[in-house]
């Protein structure tokens, strides 16, 4: 495979041959940095970094909110001051890390050494799932954009649709079956507890947001993010916002997810056995603002790996589905509260915000009043 280096002249880049040779190996990046990589192909590099928007000193004192979900299910007073922190926290920043969740540390720990023992595996072992099909429930691959001139990012993925069609047990790899049928069927339970806060948070019934079909779909990315020769010059994944109601994201303890708060991208420090929760566009769409979806994004690093394990609660994206649609939650919606978002059904939103692609957009702004 034939990749140009970042200081190749730009005259001589044709970026569409750098993808598809990358495409062709269906090695990843695993597979370029195993080869001995000691440039950024140019395809990695990003040109704009948006260097108006500084990452905080990492001795600032400011992180993100942590909430102690102990005691909801049986102890009332607890219950209602978790929903208090949860409201304050969805409000502000779009972005919460959880403890005492409910899922087993084990669980957590082996999630990400399964997710590791994928991407480690023989290039030969993970050739027959490299795929950009997105009718397939199992693929991997690289993030990178045949149709668009975006920029690749640092990182492979293998992604599994679990809910409400999970694959056949066979089709799922044998690295990671055991624990990605364990894991999910945790995180399931665990978005069900979570709709459930954020629906009394919203002064809602309960089970108002399962009862729309928030918790119905579940996208679970296992990311790795190979060391990187020139981190400076690349992202692991862009900036952007999540597409669809609620993301659980179990990283491990490298760290480099950052979250935009205040115009400031601060630093989302690892603590072991939390997972991070954070709002998608499709919530805020559907609490007409009163909840947030924020940008975010993963630096490169010169170490690594880093795994991380993204769990999506959206709807698969049927035709079936365009029958279904959302808009801003009439119970919060008045007359000094008027809806701020038309009624769209996912198939449209997911196509608009395939269009628009990643790095730096939102879609909701296609659907505002």
């Amino acid at each position: 495979m034939v990749v140009t280096s970042a200081a190749t002249v730009e005259s001589n880049y044709d970026r569409e041959s750098e993808l598809m040779a990358i495409d062709r190996s269906k090695a990843g990046i695993k597979g370029l940095v195993d080869a001995g990589l000691a440039k950024l192909p140019r395809v990695f590099v990003h040109d704009h970094l948006n260097p108006e928007v500084k990452s905080r000193p990492p001795n600032a004192n400011i992180e993100i909110p942590v909430i102690d979900l102990g005691g909801v299910t049986n102890d009332s007073t607890r219950r209602a001051e978790v929903i208090n922190e949860i409201r304050n926290a969805c409000q502000k920043w779009g972005f919460f890390q959880a403890v005492n969740h409910g899922i087993a540390a084990t669980t957590l720990e082996e999630m990400i050494s399964g997710i590791r023992r994928f991407h480690e595996q023989e290039p030969e072992a993970k050739e027959e799932l490299y795929s950009r099909d997105e009718s397939k429930k199992v693929t991997f691959n690289t993030k990178i954009d045949m149709s668009q001139a975006l920029t690749a990012y640092w990182r492979d993925t293998l992604t599994c649709v679990m809910a409400p069609q999970p694959p056949a047990p066979g089709e799922l790899p044998s690295a990671c079956r055991e624990i990605m049928l364990n894991y999910t069927n945790n995180v399931m339970n665990l978005g069900l507890t979570l709709f459930q806060l954020l629906s009394e948070a919203l002064g809602l019934n309960p089970d108002h947001l399962k009862e729309i079909g928030c918790a119905e779909g579940l996208y679970v990315m296992g990311h790795y993010y190979p060391a990187c020769p020139e981190p400076e010059l690349t992202m692991g994944t862009g900036i952007h916002t999540d597409s669809g109601f609620l993301t659980v994201l179990l990283q491990d303890q490298m760290g480099g997810l950052q979250v935009l708060h205040d115009n400031q991208w601060i630093d989302v420090t690892p603590i072991p056995g939390a997972l991070i929760i954070n709002l998608g566009d499709l919530l805020q769409l559907i609490t007409n603002d009163k909840f947030i979806s924020v940008y975010h994004r993963v630096l490169a690093k010169n170490i690594g790996p880093r795994i991380s394990i993204a769990s999506f609660f959206r709807t698969y994206i049927q035709p079936e589905n365009a029958l279904r649609m959302y808009g801003p939650i009439k119970e919060l919606l008045s007359e000094e509260n008027p809806p701020l978002y038309k009624e769209t059904n996912v198939v449209d939103y997911f196509k608009f915000k395939h269009v628009k692609g990643v790095e730096g957009t939102s879609a909701l702004a296609h659907f505002k009043l």
